[in-house]
């Protein structure tokens, strides 16, 4: 299958939240930092940092808190009970918003969002699924959709493929294992590379998430649309896809809206 992904410019809002009054004491300051679905474990490292340095530009104190030391952090912390034992914890950094103060370490941050990640993981109604695997298709869904009723959807397309043992073809899980940028074209050099988060030419799940899903992902991975397909392309609107169980019709549109097939 040839699927033509849904390249999200990703907008990085980064909060800083004073609530003491301008007077008071760094200690007393809080800040607040968020985090917007879908981000990378690196992503959000990176929002980290942006807090950091408007902390110090803008409201004149240094938190201990740092990109790099989130990152580490981040690369040291096991993953909750019930899940696989591993050394990635991406998927499980819960995207919300978080207040800490200057004094507040990375693990304080990451203590967090795994409590929020396990709040909202307990509104999950997996049913029969495997958790982790439940937990990866949010990952996908949350990269490959911008309209939310489509969620489901592409949820649906993921578990069908699956059942029937066909590659996902998803762009996105080889972007994320060979750290290839959103705005960048795959190459076909890229497209052969033997990476386990190549899914086009590697059947089943990539090793892990690809992000850090929100809530509405992770329902809609766990309880996919009661639909036969198994093919998607993005339409001109750069927003939403079309979706069919011919494969013939996919080529038809993929080529209508301007794609290879």
């Amino acid at each position: 299958m040839v699927t033509v992904p849904l390249v999200r410019a990703l907008v990085v809002t980064v909060f800083v939240v004073l609530v003491a009054a301008t007077a008071a004491a760094a200690a007393d300051v809080q800040l607040k930092i968020i985090f917007p679905e879908g981000l990378t474990v690196r992503q959000m490292a990176d929002q980290v940092s942006g807090v950091r340095k408007l902390a110090i530009q803008k409201r004149h104190v240094t938190p201990v808190l740092t990109g790099r030391a989130y990152a580490a952090a981040a690369a040291t912390t096991a993953r909750p009970q019930g899940f696989p034992r591993g050394s990635s914890i991406e998927g499980f950094l819960f995207p919300a918003g978080y207040f800490f103060s200057p004094t507040s370490a990375a693990k304080d941050l990451i203590a967090k969002q795994l409590d929020a990640f396990s709040s909202a993981w307990a509104k999950v109604d997996l049913g029969s699924r495997t958790p982790y695997d439940v937990l990866i298709v949010a990952s996908m869904v949350e990269r490959e959709t911008a309209a939310p009723e489509e969620r489901k959807l592409v949820s649906a397309v993921i578990w069908n493929r699956l059942a029937k043992g066909m590659p996902l073809a998803i762009d996105a899980t080889l972007r994320y294992g060979l750290g290839i940028p959103g705005n960048r074209p795959i190459t076909a050099a890229e497209q052969k590379n033997q990476t386990p988060y190549n899914t086009g030419i590697r059947p089943g799940l990539p090793p892990t998430p690809i992000g850090n899903p929100g809530l509405p992902s992770m329902q809609a991975a766990a309880h996919p649309a009661a639909v036969d397909y198994l093919w998607y392309v993005r339409k001109p609107d750069n927003k939403h896809h079309f979706f069919t169980a011919s494969e013939a019709e996919f080529c038809a549109k993929a080529k209508e809206y301007g794609y290879h097939c």
